[in-house]
């Protein structure tokens, strides 16, 4: 199955799912130590995990009876590469704002 970046930005945006995203950014957790980061029962923890690996943001290792939470790094690259598509642009505007301002700038030349 195909993920698409929206979905991926879909799945990031809710408030909780993006705790769980930051937390994750620091390295591995397991589902009882993200529930205990945000205080939220371990059903609702679970199903927001479950979105985010349908989404693709994060996979998960059995390591005996516990389930460990990593960022899949490849879905953030994904991620990062859209939003600097943006970075790029704003710049090159930035870019053309200041020849503007500066060919407004120039003095006019005296007849």
């Amino acid at each position: 199955m195909v993920v698409t970046v929206q979905q991926r930005l879909a799945a990031i945006s809710e408030p909780n799912r993006f705790r769980i995203v930051e937390l994750l950014k620091d390295g591995p957790q397991p589902v009882g130590g993200i529930v205990e980061a945000l205080g939220l029962g371990q059903p609702q923890v679970s199903r927001h995990l479950r979105l985010l690996a349908e989404a693709g943001v994060v996979e998960v290792t059995k390591r005996a009876q516990q389930r460990i939470y990593h960022l899949h790094p490849e879905a953030m690259q994904v991620i990062s590469d859209w939003t600097q598509g943006f970075a790029v642009l704003w710049a090159e505007r930035m870019d053309r704002l200041g020849s503007f301002l500066d060919d407004d700038r120039a003095p006019e030349p005296n007849q």
